[in-house]
């Protein structure tokens, strides 16, 4: 099988603002500073944190569906711990879900689906 693989582009740009970069994915625009300052806008650790835990979200909206869970809302919240001395190394990252709908057994099914990808 010689499917063509799935392709996302981000294309990053420095501006004239010091340790600041201008993203362009599709369409869409946003600013992403370094986490070294000016302390304006959200880190490039904030971007790659919010992939995961909207991710999750998105997922357990999908399993919900598939399983025929009545999900009213999902909540995801993500911490990272780092090294003083050295952020660039994660010491721990925490996800935690709350699911607003279905039973425990539901939701332990669901979370379950995700840790399985």
């Amino acid at each position: 099988m010689n499917e063509k693989p799935l392709v996302n582009r981000v294309r990053s740009t420095s501006t004239r603002v010091p340790l600041r970069a201008l993203n362009q994915v599709r369409s869409h625009h946003f600013v992403i500073d370094s986490a070294h300052g000016p302390d304006e806008e959200i880190t490039p650790i904030d971007a790659f944190l919010s992939g995961i835990s909207s991710c999750a979200v998105h997922q357990m909206e999908m399993f919900a569906e598939q399983q025929g869970v009545k999900l009213e809302q999902a909540v995801a919240t993500i911490e990272a711990f780092r090294r003083p001395e050295d952020p660039t190394f994660f010491d721990r990252v925490d996800l935690h879900l709350e699911l607003f709908g279905p039973d425990q057994e539901q939701a332990e099914q669901l979370v379950e689906a995700f840790k399985g990808r």
